[in-house]
C-alpha cells in the first residue's frame, strides 16, 4: 500500500497537464487557454526536473512531445480531440513498459518478493492490459463524447480502475502470501 501512492502521485503528475487543459477548457471553453496552459504546465514540469538537476525519465519527455504536438494541432485545427488522444499515447508507453517482466518488484518489499514472485510477475501484466484497455477506451470516448463529457468519463475510469486493481492485487498477493508463509513455516 505504501507504494500506491507514489505510484498515483507519479501518475497524476504525468498527467497534470491533461487534466489542467480539460479543467480550463471546461471551466472557460477557451480552448486556446486550455491548451497554452497545459502546453506550459508540461515544459514547466521538465524545466523543474532539469533546475534540480534530477534525470527526467524518457516518459516525461515523450509527454512533453506528445503534449506540445496534440496542443499545436488542437490549436492550428481547433479541434480538442487531439489533446485529448494524449492519454492513449501515455496509456501505450506505459502498458508497453509494463510488459517488462518483473517491473512491479521494485514496489513490493523484500518478504513479497521471497513468497509471491509469481503473482507479482502476473499482475506486473494485468497492469499492462489494463493500460492497454484504457488506451483504447480513451480513444473511443475521445472520438464520440464532448470534452466535458469525455473528461469527467476518463476521470472516473482512470481513478477507479486503478484503485480497484491496486487493492485487488495487493488483497489477492497479501492473502496468498499469507497462506504459502504460513504452509512454508509448518512444514519446516
Amino acid at each position: 500500500m505504501r507504494s500506491f501512492l507514489p505510484t498515483a502521485r507519479m501518475l497524476l503528475m504525468d498527467l497534470a497537464s491533461t487534466i489542467l487543459f480539460f479543467g480550463v477548457y471546461a471551466i472557460t471553453g477557451d480552448i486556446v487557454l486550455a491548451v497554452i496552459l497545459g502546453v506550459a504546465v508540461a515544459m514547466a514540469q521538465i524545466g523543474w526536473q532539469l533546475l534540480r538537476k534530477k534525470a527526467v525519465d524518457a516518459l516525461q519527455w515523450i509527454s512533453l512531445v506528445v503534449v506540445i504536438a496534440s496542443g499545436s494541432a488542437t490549436l492550428i485545427t481547433s479541434n480538442p480531440v487531439f489533446v485529448m488522444l494524449k492519454p492513449s499515447l501515455i496509456y501505450l508507453a506505459v502498458g508497453a513498459a509494463m510488459l517488462k517482466r518483473g517491473w512491479m518488484n521494485r514496489y513490493l518489499p523484500a518478504r513479497a518478493l521471497e513468497i509471491v514472485p509469481d503473482l507479482a510477475i502476473g499482475f506486473g501484466y494485468v497492469w499492462a492490459g489494463l493500460m492497454f484497455f484504457s488506451a483504447a477506451l480513451n480513444l473511443v470516448l475521445a472520438f464520440t463524447l464532448s470534452v466535458t463529457a469525455w473528461g469527467t468519463a476518463m476521470t472516473i475510469w482512470g481513478i477507479a480502475s486503478k484503485t480497484i486493481l491496486s487493492f485487488a492485487s495487493y488483497g489477492t498477493m497479501k492473502a496468498i502470501g499469507r497462506r504459502r508463509y504460513l504452509s512454508q513455516t509448518q512444514a519446516a
